[in-house]
């Protein structure tokens, strides 16, 4: 006599026979709302054909789990990633999750690579916090059905993408308006490229606060090159020493900020007699700082927790999502001591 044996229930096997990944029968069962109609099909077509029940492939996927997640970086030098990536950490330890930590130094090709090593890891879903505005990459995670959120910076080229961020462009402006109202009008700005979301909104800010009280853009007193400190540096030595220096500064983070206030006080620079400098971030030093920096809050803590909290619900099917998850978090101007009128 023999015995046929329907084998355990597999996710890949549905997978397999439909052409998807495992990710993407996980989306299917979980209704999520970015998968092709025809793709949805050959899902339940599958699991049909296998004489499988979604209820067996959902525990299939679920007894799949890791309980790791991966997360992205661009550099964990960058105090705010520090914090950041500390909160996540904690956060994920309370759920018994652990965490893969990922650098990128900012660049895309890393970014990839990065990926690539995390779902080689077989993390259950990823967290990004540095990435470039246009990633082919990240348009085909989502469309894969993998989690993913991103957090700090999205991209411009995706419209379903997942993520919290700041208003950076409303942040920027707040600063820069801080500044005029003081009497600045020579006011620098000093971030990085345009190729990330974020900091390219913090310049448009920076530009519309100009625009608005009718004060010219000047190119001389704008630096967007890459994050290298010894670049950004260079160019404010250059900038302080020049004939018409600027009265005001506007540091695209709180460490670019921190790092020119050193800078200056070492030209025998006075702040904010001489010179007013306002960051971004609000990390924990800028507080605490000899002079405590002026800056805009990205409420670092929220948008770390909201970020794991999202991409955990999207882990365990809890988000039965009609849309992406999109959050943008207000900015706050915190004013402290390195920010003063104009001297005459």
């Amino acid at each position: 006599m023999r015995v046929e044996m329907k084998h355990s229930i597999n996710a890949y096997d549905v997978a397999r026979k439909a052409g998807v990944s495992q990710s993407t029968v996980s989306r299917v069962l979980n209704n999520y709302p970015h998968i092709k109609e025809e793709t949805k099909k050959k899902v339940l077509s599958a699991i049909k054909e296998l004489n499988f029940t979604r209820d067996e492939i959902a525990r299939s996927l679920a007894e799949k789990k890791t309980r790791t997640i991966g997360l992205i970086i661009g550099d964990i030098t960058n105090p705010f990633y520090a914090e950041s990536s500390n909160i996540i950490m904690k956060r994920a330890n309370d759920q018994n999750y652990d965490v893969i930590i990922s650098y990128t130094d900012y660049q895309n090709d890393n970014l990839d690579q990065a990926i690539q090593t995390l779902i080689g890891k077989r993390v259950d879903g990823i967290i990004i916090g540095s990435i470039n505005r246009s990633n082919k990459k990240i348009k085909e995670l989502y469309d894969s059905g993998f989690p993913i959120i991103l957090y700090n910076s999205p991209v411009d080229d995706y419209a379903h993408a997942n993520f919290v961020v700041l208003n950076n462009e409303k942040g920027a402006y707040l600063a820069t308006e801080h500044l005029i109202n003081l009497g600045h009008r020579r006011i620098a700005f000093v971030s990085g490229p345009d190729r990330f979301l974020n900091l390219y909104h913090r310049h448009l800010g920076y530009v519309n606060a100009l625009k608005k009280y009718e004060i010219p853009y000047n190119d001389s007193l704008v630096y967007k090159g890459e994050l290298s400190f010894q670049e950004i540096l260079t160019f404010v030595i250059t900038l302080l020493f020049t004939h018409n220096r600027p009265t005001a500064i506007f540091a695209g983070s709180d460490q670019i900020a921190l790092a020119i206030m050193d800078t200056a006080a070492k030209q025998g620079l006075k702040m904010p007699e001489d010179l007013s400098i306002i960051g971004y971030d609000n990390i924990n030093f800028s507080a605490n700082h000899l002079i405590s920096l002026t800056t805009v809050s990205q409420n670092i803590v929220t948008m770390a927790s909201l970020a794991l909290e999202n991409l955990l619900l999207l882990i365990e099917g809890k988000e039965m999502i009609e849309k992406s998850i999109q959050i943008e978090l207000a900015p706050e101007l915190i004013i402290r001591k390195t920010t003063g009128p104009v001297s005459k």
